[in-house]
């Protein structure tokens, strides 16, 4: 009896552990992130959003850019090459208080084979 519950205890958690690490979500590229130092954070930016990235992160971060023009591209390529995500963005500070930005996110496969 004591085996039984033992390997029903070690089965429903192998079952849980399992299900709980499988994204589920159709929007799930959503969740990648954009720019190096993001990145390189672990994406915990939204803070820190100082740079054209900010469109993505936290488009009130724009008001703080350095700059007053920026431009941002991205190219990444996910499952060995087959998906590509590209980032591109602008931001042009208008004055001191103001910031207008457009960015693109791209998630798609290029030359699907007939």
């Amino acid at each position: 009896m004591v085996k039984r519950i033992i390997l029903l205890s070690l089965l429903i958690f192998a079952f849980i552990w399992t299900s709980a690490q499988v994204p589920k979500y159709s929007n799930e590229f959503l969740a990648i992130g954009v720019g190096a130092r993001a990145q390189g954070m672990g994406n915990a930016f939204m803070a820190a959003a100082d740079d054209v990235t900010a469109g993505y992160w936290n488009p009130a971060g724009l008001t703080s850019m350095s700059s007053d023009k920026q431009i941002g591209l991205m190219h990444s390529e996910y499952f060995a090459g087959v998906a590509k995500y590209d980032y591109v963005s602008f931001a042009l500070k208008l004055d001191t208080a103001s910031t207008f930005g457009a960015s693109v996110i791209r998630f798609g496969i290029d030359d699907i084979p007939n």
